[in-house]
Order: C-alpha cells, then structure tokens, then sequence
C-alpha cells in the first residue's frame, strides 16, 4: 500500500509541476500578449532577427511548445510566412534550454520549495485586487511556486522509489551497448509525449542522472528523445489548421529529427565535447563519472547535473548552426511531405472549430478569419449585382441559387467563428483579449446579417418576376447607381478590416459611404413619391419592388458601418 501511495504522489509532483509551469507561462503570455504578437510579427525580416525571436518568446513564456503553436498559429493566420516560421522555431529550440538551467540552477542548488508558500500568499493577495496586470502577476507568481513545489516533491518522491529491486531491473537495460542508448532515446520521446512538456522529461532526466540511476550517456539518449517528443504537440495543433500550419509544424519535427539522426552518429565524440566542455570548469568528466565515489559524490552530482542541461543547450545550439543555411532546403522538402490542398472558398480558411494557439494569442486567427469572411460577403454582393441586371430566366434562377447558398454560407462561417471564439474565451485572457472578442461577435453577426440581405433580395427578385413586373431602364439606372454605392461601402470594410490592430481610429471613409447610401436611397424615395403622386404612367406594384430593393441595400449599407463602427469601438 504504501508504494502504490508513494506512486500516487510521485504522479500527483508532475502534476503540480506541470500545473505551475502552465500557470507561470500563461501569465507570462497574458501580461506580454499584445507585446508578444508585435514582436513575433516585427522580429522576423531576416534569419538572425527570427532565431533571435525565438529564443526571446521562449525564455519569457518559458515554454517552447507555447511558441511553437503560437509560430504555427501565427503562419496558419497569415502572418508569419513559413521561411520566416522556420527561424523562430530554431530560435525556440535555444531558447527552450533556459527552463533546464533555472531548474538546474535552483532547483538543486537552493530549496526553492521553502519559499514557495510565501510566495503563493503574495501571489494569491495580487489575484485579489482589482487591477489586472496584478492579477496577471500574481498568477505568475504562484505559477512558479507551485512549479518548484512540483519540482521539490518529484525529486523527494523519485528518491524514494528508488529500491534495489527497480536499480536491478533498470540496470538490465543499461547493459545493453547502443541498443540501450535507443530504447532510453524512445523513453524520452515517450515521455514528452505522455507531458505535454520538454521541461517535465528534463526534470526527471536531472533526478535519474543524479541520483545514479542512469548514467550520462542514457541520460543525454532521453534528451535527444526528449527533442522529437516536443514537436508533438505542435503537430496535434496544427491538424486543424490549413496546409501552411502543417508544414509549420512539420518542419519543427524535421530540425529536431534532423539533429537526433546526426548526433547519433557521432555520439560518442559529442558527448565527450561535453564532459570535455564542464571539465573545463573544474568538475569531472561526466562520461566517467561514478556517484558510488563517496569523497567526490557531491562534485560528481553537480557535474552530471550541469552536463545534462549543456548537453540540451549544445545540441540545440549546434543544430540550430547548422541548419539555418538550409531554410529553403527545409521549405522544400516539408512542402513535398505536405503537398498543397485546394481550398474550398466556402470553408473556413484560417481556424477550425477550435483554439490553434494558445488561449491569450489565439486571436489572430480569427482576425483574419473574419477578414476572410468579409471577403465572401462581399463576392456574394457581387451575385446580387448579377441578379438584379439579369433578363435571362434560367441564368436569373441559378444567380438566385447562389445568393440563397451565400446566405447558408455566411450562417455556417458565423457559427464555426463564434464557437471558435467561444472556445478561447474559457481559457485565461486579459480584459482587452475579451474586449476584442466582443467586437468579433457583433462583427460576424452583422457578416451573416449581409447573407441574409442578399438572399433577401433574390426573393424579393423572385416576388417582381411572379407578378410580370420588371424594371425599366430608367430605374435599373438609379438601382445600379445604389449598387455601385453599396460596393464602395464593401471595400472601405474589407479595408478597415485589414488594418492592424489598434491603428484604426478614423472611420471616417466607412462614415462617408454610410452618408452617400442613406442620400441615394433619401433621394429616390422622394422621387418614388412624386412618381405615385404625379406621374400616371408610372406603375404602383413596380413601384413598390423597386423601392423595397432599394430599402434593402439601404440596409446591407448600414450592416456596413456597423462593422467599422464596432472595431473602434471595442478595438478589435
């Protein structure tokens, strides 16, 4: 009973482990949300600038996964290109050893763990207050308590289980020449895989090596493991992205691949680069190290220690070296691994019914996204241009056809976005990430308000053909003329839409075609008027189709610049 408890707890510290390590990274992103997606998207002109990127998100959010899936989000939103993808993603693979020191550094040279509850009540008393950055930073705070609470325990509790019984049956599998040095390269994979961190697989590779369990040459197999592992996550993510996110993700599989495979052939050689590199510090050698040298134990510990995180850090590092001369090497070749999928103009193109990235910086996707719905509302318009100027029949009905298929697009396109939506508003996000959401909603409500209009008209087309009426020259002139303005109204939206973040502050383009519709339809509703009163050879009933499809692209007009008016607003 007492092993299985013992088992228990040592599961419950890599929960709290990874809990906190979660926690500290989403309040890292949330206070550095919109300063994260300005850099990643600044930060990326050329190869240097993009590693360099990496390696800065990565150490501020502590977590490489969090990165990557951002990367993958950020290339799946147009945003980033995938040459420019794969620079951050190398820098990510550097920056993701900063994690395996402060563990190093901290969690075995100091007990942080005495600190940790200090450190939860003042975190807990700033979640309490009012203001949100102190909020956010609490979180940041008990995320890292609780992250060497975790840390603390799984090494006390890792200790513990360590009986002769489970030493003699890991010592089987040590002996086994390079055959050994492939199956632990497997239980790093497996175990990354299993966490959903690299930072997890690193915590328990510094506690088995040690602690004597492995020696250094299983432990730096695990980490070679550990780096193909990693890229699991991001390739979950990006299976409901488009083509371009794939790839992205893809390609982060190929660099750690790519660098597994070389170290492995020279293994031997690079792992004596690296007792050679900490012997040069006065420790020893970690490839001769022995812990059961009880006058050198504690020298012996801190080199192994040491020698797993430089291990982590030169193998990316040098991989990274060597791989940055290959981008478009590495373009080309995860473009034929994922080949090119013609995309459907009716589905969504950016996001998939659910979070790509991270909760607080998954917002770009549906930007562009919504952008992208803008775009079909608009060559929907383009059909009701076409219907309303049609004197053909069976070319009238199959316009008609597409305008009632529009309105069902724009139902469905607003529904996947909403829940899409819905979904990043659970998770942890700022008061201005729900601000934006906000707007979002009220934007794609008036999209699928502008389906609704279009198959609105193709009825009302319909109901003029039924009753033998038609348009003369003259007011399909002034419809056209209405048509034209309503066009106008289109393009300043998809312009306003394409405007950055926080930079649209004058919406007076969208204001001025507002005012030029709503004059139109003032001025042939009052000639409307006199017509009735005054004119006996003008036709009541045409009259009346004629000025209701006026007053409905009226209405498409002011669908508009409720648009624009709803990014200002909420800052969208």
């Amino acid at each position: 009973m007492g092993t299985v408890l013992q088992i228990l707890t040592l599961l419950g510290a890599v929960a709290l482990f990874l809990f906190g390590l979660s926690l500290l990274s989403g309040g890292l992103q949330k206070v550095a949300g919109d300063g994260l997606r300005s850099f990643l998207a600044s930060m990326t002109s050329n190869s240097f600038k993009q590693i360099i990127t990496g390696i800065t998100v990565t150490a501020a959010i502590q977590s490489s996964t969090a990165t990557t899936i951002m990367v993958v989000s950020f290339v799946n939103a147009g945003l980033l290109a995938l040459g420019q993808a794969i620079g951050v993603i190398m820098g990510a693979n550097i920056g993701t050893t900063v994690t395996s020191w402060i563990m190093a550094v901290f969690g075995f040279s100091f007990n942080m763990a005495d600190f940790a509850f200090p450190l939860i009540a003042i975190g807990f008393i700033l979640t309490q207050t009012k203001k949100q950055k102190n909020r956010d930073l609490g979180e940041i705070i008990i995320g890292f308590a609780l992250f060497f609470v975790g840390f603390a325990q799984l090494r006390a509790t890792a200790q513990v289980l360590i009986s002769p019984e489970s030493l003699g049956f890991l010592n089987s599998w040590t002996q086994m020449g390079f055959l050994s040095v492939l199956i632990f390269l497997l239980i790093g994979i497996l175990l990354t895989i299993c966490f959903q961190s690299s930072a997890a697989t690193m915590a328990i590779i510094m506690i088995l090596v040690t602690t004597g369990v492995i020696p250094f040459k299983l432990a730096a197999a695990m980490i070679l493991g550990e780096n193909i592992g990693t890229t699991i996550a991001a390739n979950i993510a990006a299976s409901v992205g488009n083509t371009s996110a794939k790839r992205t993700a893809m390609t982060h599989t190929v660099i750690n691949v790519f660098g597994v495979i070389w170290v492995m052939c020279i293994f031997g050689p690079f792992l004596r680069l690296v007792g050679g590199i900490v012997s040069s510090f006065g420790l020893p050698d970690p490839n001769t190290a022995d812990l059961t040298d009880a006058a050198n134990a504690d020298a012996i510990s801190t080199s192994l220690l040491y020698s797993v995180c430089t291990m982590h850090t030169l193998f990316n590092l040098t991989n990274i070296l060597v791989l940055v001369w290959f981008i478009p090497q590495i373009v080309k070749l995860v473009c034929w691994i994922i080949p090119e999928k013609e995309d459907n103009v009716y589905r969504l193109k950016y996001i998939s019914g659910g979070p790509l990235s991270t909760d607080e910086l998954s917002l770009a996707e549906a930007k562009h996204e919504i952008i992208h719905f803008g775009t079909i509302c608009h060559k929907g318009f383009g059909y009701v241009r076409a219907a309303i100027n049609e004197t053909d029949p069976e070319k009238f009905e199959e316009l008609r056809s597409k305008l009632v298929k529009y309105e069902e697009i724009t139902d469905s396109i607003e529904y996947e976005i909403a829940t899409y939506l819905g979904e990043v508003s659970k998770g942890e996000i700022s008061e201005s990430s729900a601000l934006r959401i906000k707007g979002m909603y009220r934007i794609i409500g008036e999209m699928e308000s502008l389906g609704d209009s279009g198959e609105a008209i193709s009825r009302l087309l319909q109901r003029t053909r039924d009753h033998g009426r038609t348009f003369d020259e003259e007011q399909l002139k002034k419809i056209n003329r209405m048509v034209d303005l309503v066009d106008k109204a289109y393009e300043v939206m998809i312009e306003n839409l394409n405007t950055p973040y926080k930079q649209l502050r004058d919406i007076s383009n969208a204001t001025d075609a507002e005012y030029n519709i709503d004059e139109c339809r003032n001025s042939l509703r009052e000639e409307h008027i006199v017509n009735i009163e005054e004119n006996p050879q003008y036709n009541y009933q045409t009259g009346v189709f004629y000025i209701d499809l006026i007053a409905e692209l009226e209405r498409i007009g002011d669908f508009i610049i409720n648009i624009s008016q709803a990014q200002v607003a909420e800052n969208v």
